[in-house]
């Protein structure tokens, strides 16, 4: 179905949903147990050019490093570490991932850095949700941001100088356990749960592998009996997730984002019979003040004198009517004609629900 006008408004957007297509089945689901884990330590940067944090815990993360290398600072005495700063490492660790493996990290200051930017991450263990250290960090950081400050105190910022990224920056020193091999099933998790979408799904597999092969636990899950050997399992896998399934259409729904204007109607939203009219009520109101000058004998003074003049204007309201089962492009044309503005016709739709003639769930966002 295409849309031959776009509503009125540069901020209001109507998505009309293409005819159904066949997806892969591992566009529309996930498996139980592959999933990535969330990795983070603390840790410093150093060669910084002087634009280094002044936290007190970065003193004393550097007191506890130089300890460990055997340099004891005298007590009383805080170093100046203009070119030191504390930092947070995230990373993820994907699915599958071996030791030896590299990832990406994220480097984010923590105290007031004012950027990152030819820094070197030093050796920073990063910890799983159980504490246990999955991976090593350390290298130069790549930092998009960039400042300048002058003298006088102004000063200019461009895109985020306190974060920056370490391409492989950390090396995976222990591997998470799976449960991909474990058991005789394999179970997919939809992205979207939904009841006719999962018994398509049970369809489908059923249909490529035979009867009783798949069965659906729920809107979410739907388990496929498989092969124990991993080697087989790897194979009979690749055959499940390239399946096409014809996923159901989503719930109809209408979202409307009030703080930018911006309004989504889904394909399936109906209108039940319903006239509506909406109009605008201008008021202009505009300040002449006029200086008043005094008589040259009379002993007065220089006045202002206000001039207010207001107009208020309404424009003529239209009515435009709904009949039964009207489809999204009747929504549109309707809208159209009438030339309402993305605020009208927010206005518009909360009314229709309201009266219980707008089928479909109105999301305000």
């Amino acid at each position: 179905m295409s849309l031959k006008k776009l509503l009125t408004g540069a901020l209001m957007l109507v998505v009309c949903a293409a005819p159904v297509m066949a997806d892969r089945l591992k566009d529309l689901a996930r498996i139980k147990g592959v999933r990535n884990n969330q990795l983070v330590g603390y840790g410093l940067v150093v060669g910084l050019d002087g634009t280094g944090d002044k936290a007190p815990f970065t003193n004393q993360t550097f007191r506890n490093m130089m300890n460990q290398f055997g340099v004891t600072l005298p007590e009383g005495v805080n170093p100046n570490l203009a070119n030191v700063a504390a930092v947070t490492v995230s990373a993820t660790l994907p699915p599958f991932a071996k030791t030896g493996q590299e990832i990406d990290i994220t480097v984010s200051s923590i105290g007031n850095a004012d950027s990152l930017r030819g820094g070197t991450l030093l050796m920073t263990p990063l910890k799983g949700a159980d504490n246990n250290i999955y991976a090593m960090a350390q290298g130069s950081m790549v930092v998009g941001g960039f400042g300048a400050q002058g003298q006088d105190g102004s000063r200019i910022t461009v895109n985020v100088p306190s974060v920056g990224r370490i391409p492989n920056g950390a090396t995976i020193e222990r591997e998470v356990a799976s449960p991909f091999t474990k058991g005789d099933t394999i179970t997919f998790h939809l992205l979207r749960p939904d009841f006719t979408t999962a018994r398509r799904v049970v369809e489908a597999v059923n249909g490529h592998l035979g009867p009783d092969m798949a069965y659906a636990h729920d809107a979410t899950s739907i388990s496929v009996r498989a092969p124990r050997d991993p080697s087989q399992r790897v194979s009979f896998l690749s055959i499940l997730e390239n399946i096409n399934v014809d996923p159901a259409q989503d719930a109809a729904k209408v979202v409307i984002n009030s703080r930018t204007g911006t309004i989504v109607v889904g394909q399936n939203v109906q209108v039940s019979p319903a006239a509506v009219t909406h109009g605008n009520l201008t008021v202009t109101i505009q300040e002449n003040p006029n200086v008043v000058q005094p008589n040259p004998l009379a002993q007065g003074e220089t006045a202002l004198e206000q001039d207010s003049q207001i107009a208020i204007t309404e424009e003529p309201a239209r009515m435009f009517k709904f009949g039964p089962a009207v489809t999204l492009n009747d929504i549109v044309q309707a809208v159209n004609q009438v030339g309402a503005a993305p605020g009208d016709v927010m206005a518009v739709l909360e009314a229709l629900k309201q009266a219980g003639a707008l089928r479909a769930e109105l999301i305000v966002i």
